[in-house]
C-alpha cells in the first residue's frame, strides 16, 4: 500500500503561500501596493479592503497614490493607514492620499531582515507540525495493521523528504527577500 501525502503537501504549499504574503507586506524601500493589502476601511458599515474602495497606483518607485472612489472615505483611509504598523504618514490633499516611502536606513533594513527571518521560522515550524501530523497518521496505519513496517519506514522517509524540499523553498524565499531588503 502506498501512503498518500497530497494533503500534507498541499498544506505545506499553503504555509509557503502565507509566508510569501507576509513577505509581500514587508516594505523594502520601494512603493508596493501589496503593503496595503491588510488595511481595511469601514464602508457602509462593513470592513472592506482598501483596494475595494479605491484605486491604488505607483507614479514612481517610492510613492503610492490612493484615489478613493468616494471622497468621503479620505479621512477613514488616512486614519486606517495611520493606525496600521506601516510607519508611513499619509498625505491627504482632499482628492487623493499620497504615501511617500522614505529610503530605508541600515538599521531599519536590519530590523526588517530580522522580521522576515521570524516569518520564515514560523513557516518552518508550521511545516514541521504538518510533518508530525503525517508521521502520526503513518504510525496509526501501522498500528491498525494497514501497512507493514517497511512501508512505514518508506512513508516516514517520504514525509521527511517532502519537509526538506519545502524547507529549502522557504530558505530560498528568505534569501531572495533578504537580498531585496539589503540592496540599496
Amino acid at each position: 500500500m502506498r501512503v498518500d501525502f497530497k494533503d500534507y503537501s498541499r498544506r505545506m504549499d499553503k504555509a509557503l503561500e502565507h509566508l510569501e504574503e507576509e513577505f509581500a507586506a514587508v516594505r523594502a524601500g520601494r512603493a508596493n501596493a501589496k503593503v496595503l493589502d491588510r488595511i481595511t476601511v469601514s464602508y457602509y458599515g462593513s470592513e472592506t479592503p482598501l483596494n475595494g474602495v479605491a484605486s491604488i497606483s505607483t507614479p514612481d518607485a517610492r510613492t503610492l497614490v490612493i484615489q478613493p472612489w468616494d471622497t468621503k472615505l479620505l479621512k477613514d483611509i488616512q486614519k486606517a493607514i495611520q493606525i496600521s504598523d506601516m510607519g508611513i504618514n499619509p498625505q491627504n490633499d482632499g482628492r487623493v492620499i499620497r504615501l511617500v516611502f522614505p529610503q530605508l536606513t541600515e538599521e531599519r533594513r536590519k530590523d526588517l531582515a530580522k522580521q522576515v527571518k521570524k516569518y520564515s521560522e514560523e513557516a518552518k515550524v508550521a511545516m514541521r507540525n504538518i510533518r508530525r501530523d503525517g508521521m502520526d497518521y503513518v504510525k496509526k496505519l501501522k498500528k491498525n495493521g494497514e501497512i507493514t513496517e517497511d512501508e512505514q519506514k518508506k512513508a516516514e522517509k517520504d514525509l521527511q523528504d517532502l519537509l526538506d524540499k519545502n524547507i529549502k523553498r522557504v530558505d530560498n524565499a528568505l534569501a531572495a527577500k533578504e537580498k531585496e531588503l539589503m540592496s540599496l
